[in-house]
């Protein structure tokens, strides 16, 4: 107690005011039981921490250059991740897509059955009202996406959480266990494998099963990831089956225009969806995104044990308090890794389920490796393109624009103008 009172009694209401040279360590430490726990520490602080600190007086400029280059540096770093991250994924999906086509004749064969979203046939011999059918097909599909869409983020934006799980989880039923079927079906079909049903019953389950628990649930995030890709490939090779070809074309750049539109617009419904989720702090649902990293919330409380909580004495409180310490600190990984882990890239599924349905239809109608091929690569020209605007921008940007621009392009450029040239060339047996 005097040790204190002549400390408190050696600065006045002057000389505290003054920094001197050496200032003096204060002597109060505080109790290790009654510290924060070492999760609340904000992801915020850590960029800070990385960049060095920062010194007053002549050292300011130096210290401002220090950080740029680290600033520069991680961007560096962390873009070229990102690019590896996503083009492994979409290389992955649309590789499934296109094996698919060029394996299995089902996906190909016309028919008369179209999907409900697009009623207007094609087969008719007018080139106009083929062109009128299709973009009449392109209005309905864009509408319908368009409708679900805002009935979306309504049903967000008032926390109608309940229902989109159900939601979801229907569709992914429909997707893991129907589109799985019919896919092992016409696989085993093609490969003339004979199997009772009892089996692929067995089969179609236990890859349901496990599909829908690290979906919905938990699971191992590159299991989680794979069956992502896996649904949108099904979803991909479902739409390449049933649109009709004129349709398909008309629709991949109608939907990266309404992706633009619906993504930068101020009003725009995927914009409204980001914001809010980013305003709650809460992940979007990972049914709809494939994300390279995850970080998974354990032990946070629920407003019903706070309220339990509150009728416990002070010993029972403290008690909890250091025997759930440990708990946290095990549970919760680093500051700086769970910044590492939220550093992920996500992208939307239908990104994925239109990167593939273009090159698919390239694979089909086109029939030559030369098209699929430049089709393969415009696409992740246009996503590498897209990521450097996101780190430019440091935003959410729609992926699809740049990317079914640059496939359209060298689809069309390539189906009309290269492959004729090539089989001239091979036709007089002339070689580059």
């Amino acid at each position: 107690m005097n040790a204190s009172d002549s400390e408190e009694d050696f600065y006045t209401e002057r000389t505290a005011l003054v920094p001197s040279e050496n200032p003096a360590v204060p002597s109060y430490r505080p109790d290790t039981d009654l510290d924060p726990p070492s999760d609340t520490v904000s992801k915020r602080q850590v960029p800070s921490r990385r960049a060095g600190p920062v010194t007053g007086g002549s050292g300011g400029s130096n210290s401002d250059q220090e950080m740029e280059g680290d600033d520069e540096e991680l961007t560096l770093k962390y873009g070229a991740k990102h690019v590896i991250m996503l083009f492994i994924p979409v290389t992955l999906c649309m590789a499934v897509v296109v094996a698919t086509i060029k394996s299995i004749s089902f996906y190909t064969e016309k028919t008369d059955q179209q999907l409900i979203y697009t009623p207007f046939t094609e087969n008719t011999p007018s080139v106009g009202r083929r062109l009128l059918n299709s973009v009449l097909n392109t209005i309905i599909m864009i509408s319908v996406i368009v409708v679900m869409t805002i009935f979306l983020v309504v049903l967000y934006k008032y926390r109608c959480y309940k229902f989109i799980h159900g939601w979801l989880i229907l569709s992914s039923l429909m997707l893991l266990f129907w589109f799985s079927f019919m896919y092992l079906g016409e696989v085993f079909k093609t490969y003339n494998v004979a199997m009772d049903y009892p089996t692929v019953g067995v089969i179609i389950w236990n890859f349901g099963a496990v599909g829908m628990i690290c979906i919905h649930w938990k699971g191992p995030l590159q299991l989680q990831q794979a069956y992502l890709i896996l649904i949108s490939a099904l979803m991909a090779l479902v739409f390449i089956k049933y649109l009709p070809e004129w349709s398909a074309w008309v629709i991949l750049g109608a939907i990266s225009v309404y992706d633009l539109v619906a993504v930068l617009s101020p009003k725009g419904p995927l914009r409204m969806l980001v914001e809010t989720a980013q305003e709650r702090n809460e992940p979007i649902f990972p049914a709809l995104i494939y994300s390279s990293a995850m970080v998974w919330t354990v032990g946070m409380a629920s407003p019903m044990d706070a309220q339990q909580s509150g009728h416990e004495t002070d010993e029972e409180v403290e008690q909890s308090v250091r025997r759930a310490e440990p708990e946290r600190q095990q549970s919760h990984p680093h500051p700086e890794e769970e910044l590492e882990e939220d550093r992920g890239v996500k992208l939307g599924l239908g990104d994925f389920i239109f990167y593939s349905v273009l090159v698919g239809k390239a694979a089909a109608t086109g029939g030559d490796w030369n098209t699929t091929i430049a089709c393969f690569v415009a696409i992740l020209i246009g996503l590498c393109l897209t990521l450097l605007l996101l780190a430019i921008f440091k935003k959410a940007l729609p992926a699809l624009p740049i990317s079914i621009t640059f496939g359209l392009v060298f689809y069309f450029s390539t189906d009309f103008l290269v492959q004729p040239f090539m089989d001239n060339l091979a036709a007089h047996q002339f070689y580059i």
